[in-house]
């Protein structure tokens, strides 16, 4: 009879049913704790990613910002100052007033220019051709220093080959005549005195794309 009860009576077991509830609700918090630093962690790289995306579109708009800028620029670029014309990788100012040939040589050296040296025969058309239009205009040309011999403003010699733009009779020095002129369809020497159209000429600016 004491057997038999002995047998009924069970040892209280300290990881029993309470135990082992414990035990899993710990490995449930592990798991969820676990699972909300790696939802954490891919939130975080997400929002690097998207950050860096955003970094490399921001950088793609300053670099076509840039490219447009420097078209804008380019394009506005002049190469030569308002009321000068271009031609041939050079600016040329053709007067509104008119001068003698001293002070014309004198205003172009005032803006930076000379009193315009003819180099080829498609410049020499050019300048010809703007000159008759307007009317007598004096050029960078004398034989101021010694009669007969021609000099540009700059020291060169006329050559031989530009003596062919001199018009019909001319240079023929009459009352002494030592400045050179554009004038109708060529050349004329006159009077320095004379008050004529001046033209200057000054190298063009450059809009070269660096």
């Amino acid at each position: 009879m004491n057997d038999t009860k002995a047998a009924r009576v069970q040892p209280l077991d300290p990881l029993g049913h309470l135990g082992r509830h414990r035990h899993l609700l710990l490995q449930f918090l592990c798991f969820t704790l676990f699972t909300v630093l790696l939802v954490a962690i891919l939130a975080q790289v997400s929002k690097v990613r998207s950050c860096h995306k955003q970094e490399l579109s921001k950088e793609g708009e300053i670099v076509q910002d840039l490219r447009q800028l420097k078209a804008g620029v380019a394009h506005l670029c002049r190469r030569c100052s308002w009321d000068w014309t271009f031609f041939q990788e050079h600016c040329y100012f053709f007067s509104k007033s008119q001068r003698n040939w001293h002070d014309s040589l004198s205003a172009c050296q005032e803006m930076g220019a000379q009193l315009v040296i003819v180099q080829s025969a498609e410049e020499q058309s050019f300048l010809q051709q703007t000159s008759k239009s307007k009317g007598s205009t004096w050029m960078g040309l004398s034989d101021l220093n010694k009669e007969a011999t021609w000099h540009w403003v700059d020291g060169s010699a006329l050559l031989l080959s530009f003596m062919k733009y001199w018009n019909p009779g001319e240079p023929n020095n009459h009352g002494e005549e030592d400045c050179g002129e554009f004038s109708g369809n060529g050349w004329n020497d006159n009077k320095c005195e004379v008050e004529n159209f001046w033209v200057c000429k000054q190298p063009a600016n450059s809009c070269a794309d660096n």
